[in-house]
């Protein structure tokens, strides 16, 4: 499998537990935001009705237009811009194949140059480059950083929720798998 965003060798793995400190700097260009991590006050949009804090997906954190790679080979199940405050931005989703069971990507925060280097039913291959990470003028208003989700169910829209209620936690990571089965041991 390829990487979704090279990593350099040394990168900050955020510890967003206790709500995210408006006074830290962090001290490096590439950022891991963790994979099911209860994290408070940081999503006050309405979009997260007041009670989502439990985060599903991991977050990438690079510099603006970072080239994003397919992971393994798939075909683009859809496209689009999330567009309420706090939400992907555009956002593009592939359908690819883990262990002979179909599995979707979902890539967010995504540039809108992003949308017009793939079509929906277009195939995409393995390590393929086929979206850059957006600014955030365009990806919800968040820090220019890759949102990267697994779904083991068909999303029947473009979006998937990338942060859900704690008391959804056994399903939402049962549907929702740990990234690091593809990204490997990143933290």
């Amino acid at each position: 499998m390829a990487e979704v965003i090279i990593l350099p060798e040394d990168y900050w793995v955020f510890d967003f537990t206790k709500g995210e400190d408006p006074n830290f700097e962090c001290p490096f260009a590439y950022q891991i935001g963790r994979y099911d991590e209860v994290r408070p006050d940081m999503y006050t949009q309405e979009l997260f009705e007041g009670n989502r804090d439990l985060h599903v997906g991991i977050d990438i954190g690079t510099p603006v237009g970072e080239p994003i790679y397919a992971f393994g080979p798939g075909v683009v199940h859809s496209m689009g811009v999330n567009d309420e405050p706090g939400s992907y931005g555009p956002t593009i989703i592939i359908q690819h194949e883990l262990d002979g069971r179909p599995i979707w990507a979902l890539y967010g925060h995504l540039s809108m140059e992003s949308l017009q280097l793939v079509e929906v039913g277009g195939l995409i291959d393995e390590g393929q480059i086929f979206a850059t990470v957006g600014d955030k003028s365009v990806n919800g208003g968040w820090a220019p950083h890759l949102h990267f989700q697994l779904s083991w169910d068909e999303p029947v829209e473009n979006d998937m929720p990338g942060v859900v209620a704690q008391e959804d936690r056994d399903w939402a990571l049962e549907k929702y798998p740990d990234p690091r089965i593809v990204l490997g041991p990143i933290y």
